[in-house]
């Protein structure tokens, strides 16, 4: 399990303001019934129990998934079977604590890890608790019945997976954790050497945030692309990354496995062009990485150390491969198509290792000192978090007009729309 990340040393127990007695109160819930169907509920919320805290949500960050729910009811292959509150990337503060809840007091600032795991299974006692068969995830449909998520006033939350934080790291920062815990597990998995140079593709919070990672991982060139030039812009200027190039946008448009999964001659001919456009892709990011009047290696003539693939997308991954040199990896962070075909042959032949992730496990503890690092002013320390919020939304009632902006890039002014959040 995930112990709560303090820096300090525990607090005394103090017991909760509830009793078993204590009467369920109302609160205000944003819950989508449908396919934009949003609707602000009333819902009522019991004491915490055991082991339990209850947060006031003070800060939601709007995630990728949580738009593809809002516009489909469904997220990839997790379709929707009942009403569900969304948000999973939160923080917030105690206003109330269970039984057998020690180191919390009211009024403790918290960030929240929202999946929830058994604890007792063989890959929970592994440390791998990500992958808990029986694991819960807010704002998830994978679980029935589904774990609502947290664009409610207050929740009851597992004190165990609750993170301490320390006054200077904002709620907007806080929240930003569970988008930043996804990129320190990607790197985790990497483990990138020094003097590794590093290819993201795809510039959303996520993105982004991988290729912070990499740089602080110790690669001396981290390249990112995406189709928008706005959010490639803002990470060369932000300090994300060292290089960016923009994907044109008709690049690997409509193409796509054939639903079938069987190749006509036709498919086979699409996909064959397919891959050429991902190797000219490849080759002009490689390019735009590596000036004519700049020193290279032999060994780096061949692509990137590790390539970050954080959109899903079929043609992102088979640029992916093209670009990366042999013995080198390729992470796939971004959940997209479920089924692709692949150039894998490029992958044998070249040994490039492909290493998926899924979400994370054990490292909010990490995302917190990085962040802590911040105030201390240590060099090289970690992008402003803070600056990554482009756009806030003051109340529950304010979602519908959230999720709409965060499904964009740019908002009616032409402003960069990157990450959106809502103060409950």
């Amino acid at each position: 399990m995930a112990p709560a990340a303090t820096g300090e040393e525990d607090t005394p127990m103090r017991l909760s303001s509830y009793t078993s007695s204590a009467k369920s109160s109302s609160i205000y819930a944003s819950v989508l019934h449908g396919p934009r169907d949003l609707r602000l509920e009333t819902k009522t919320i019991e004491a915490p129990g055991s082991g339990e805290l209850q947060i006031a949500v003070r800060k939601t960050g709007i995630c990728g998934s949580d738009v593809s729910y809002y516009k489909k009811f469904a997220n990839g292959d997790l379709c929707a079977c009942h009403p569900l509150s969304l948000g999973h990337e939160s923080a917030g503060e105690v206003v109330a604590i269970g039984p057998q809840v020690d180191g919390f007091r009211i009024g403790d600032r918290v960030a929240l890890e929202v999946g929830v795991a058994c604890g007792q299974c063989g890959i929970c006692r592994k440390g791998r608790y990500n992958l808990c068969k029986k694991l819960r995830f807010r704002s998830s449909a994978k679980s029935y019945p589904h774990y609502q998520g947290t664009l409610q006033e207050r929740i009851n939350h597992p004190a165990v997976w609750c993170h301490k934080l320390p006054d200077h790291i904002s709620y907007d920062a806080a929240a930003l954790l569970e988008p930043l815990s996804v990129a320190i597990h990607a790197m985790n998995r990497a483990q990138p050497v020094p003097g590794s140079t590093a290819l993201v593709i795809g510039a959303g919070t996520v993105g982004l945030l991988t290729a912070a990672m990499a740089r602080q991982s110790g690669c001396t060139a981290v390249t990112i692309t995406d189709i928008d030039a706005g959010r490639v812009n803002y990470a060369i200027a932000k300090g994300f990354a060292t290089h960016g190039y923009v994907i044109n946008r008709s690049f690997g448009s409509g193409a796509s496995t054939p639903g079938s999964g069987s190749l006509t001659p036709s498919s086979v001919f699409s996909t064959a062009s397919q891959f050429d456009g991902a190797k000219s892709a490849a080759a002009e990011i490689f390019a735009a990485s590596h000036p004519a009047d700049e020193f290279i290696l032999d060994e780096d003539e061949d692509g990137f150390d590790v390539t970050f693939e954080c959109t899903g997308k079929e043609v992102s991954m088979h640029t992916s491969l093209y670009a990366t040199k042999p013995g080198g990896k390729v992470i796939m962070v971004g959940m997209g198509t479920p089924i692709q075909t692949l150039p894998l042959s490029v992958a044998h032949l070249r040994e490039i290792d492909i290493l998926g992730i899924f979400r994370y496990a054990n490292t909010y503890a990490t995302g917190i000192r990085m962040l802590c690092s911040q105030k201390r002013g240590a060099a090289g320390s970690f992008p402003n978090l803070d600056d990554m919020v482009t756009h806030r939304f003051k109340g529950l009632d304010k979602a519908q007009g959230a999720f709409e902006l965060a499904s964009r890039t740019s908002d009616d002014d032409g402003n960069l729309v990157l990450k959106v959040v809502i103060e409950a």
